[in-house]
């Protein structure tokens, strides 16, 4: 199907909106140096919503500049993504990796965008993104509450929040282990960040995945900050093999998906993430609004 089928298709009959409206985002592959222009690409590709161009913490003027560009066009910047391994073995290494969240969030805070995000980490000394019989154990819960509590506490933000994004081989893995973690960090600088892929790590949870869609809202959707957009299909393997897929190429319940974030009271931006072109980011944008207006949702 080319980009035109696509573009064609998402315009099908489908009901009135209802008024309930999603933010959605994702890259650009032009990136002009002007913040109000890179907006502007968003607003071409009908995004409400934006990853935070890259800054550094100290750059005042810049900061400033994407915070009123961005505004202007009306599109929202969800999170600065910072991944390190902030259970890094080496202290050195592991110090300045928390400084580059740090900043991060400085950023975040700066520009008015919603979170600044990470993964927990991870102990495998190979990968920082690893699995590690570690990282399922009470020491790792205890260095991100740690750790989440060092980074919000050296910057007070007053907008912004950190949040850790869901994973399936550590914590947060499932709804109640984020709650969990959100007692324990007891910071209002913590939020949450929600990848419903990312926790789809069983037959029960694919094949029932609206349901652990309906369970995160349900009990974390007063801190939900922002959420990423992908879809998973079954590869048939001797083993579990969920692989990353387009949207609408997979098994994931979009129309719960989006019904649920566009229940969110506060909105938080839906951002395509990890495709690989630009015409797959057009084909996953045109599924999800065709899906969302059939619900009877608009996006911003």
């Amino acid at each position: 199907m080319t980009r035109r089928d696509i573009l064609l298709s998402s315009l099908a009959a489908v009901p009135a909106p209802s008024g309930r409206k999603v933010r959605l985002g994702g890259p650009v592959f032009q990136k002009p140096e002007d913040p109000r222009e890179l907006a502007r690409e968003h607003r071409k590709l009908g995004y409400g919503a934006a990853y935070c161009p890259v800054v550094k913490s100290g750059d005042t003027a810049r900061l400033r500049a994407i915070e009123a560009g961005f505004a202007a066009e009306d599109v929202v910047l969800a999170e600065v993504g910072v991944w390190v391994n902030l259970l890094e073995a080496d202290a050195a290494k592991r110090k300045v990796n928390i400084q580059k969240v740090t900043d991060g969030l400085v950023v975040a805070d700066e520009t008015g965008t919603r979170c600044c995000v990470d993964i927990v980490g991870s102990y495998n000394p190979k990968y920082w993104d690893g699995p590690d019989p570690r990282n399922v154990t009470q020491a790792c819960f205890d260095a991100a509450v740690e750790n989440a509590r060092a980074i919000i506490d050296a910057v007070k933000p007053k907008r912004a929040k950190f949040s850790y994004e869901m994973m399936g081989w550590t914590v947060p893995d499932s709804p109640d282990s984020y709650l969990k973690l959100i007692r324990a960090v007891d910071r209002k600088g913590f939020g949450v960040h929600i990848d419903v892929c990312n926790i789809i790590s069983s037959p029960a949870r694919f094949y029932n995945n609206a349901a652990v869609i309906r369970e995160c809202f349900q009990k974390l959707g007063q801190w939900i900050l922002s959420c990423h957009a992908k879809d998973l299909e079954w590869v048939k393997e001797m083993n579990l093999h969920f692989l990353e897929v387009v949207p609408g190429r997979g098994g994931i319940d979009y129309r719960a998906y989006l019904e649920a974030v566009a229940g969110l009271p506060q909105g938080a931006p839906l951002m395509l993430e990890h495709l690989k072109t630009a015409e797959e980011y057009a084909e996953g944008a045109a599924y999800i609004r065709k899906t969302g207006a059939a619900a009877g949702l608009s996006f911003a």
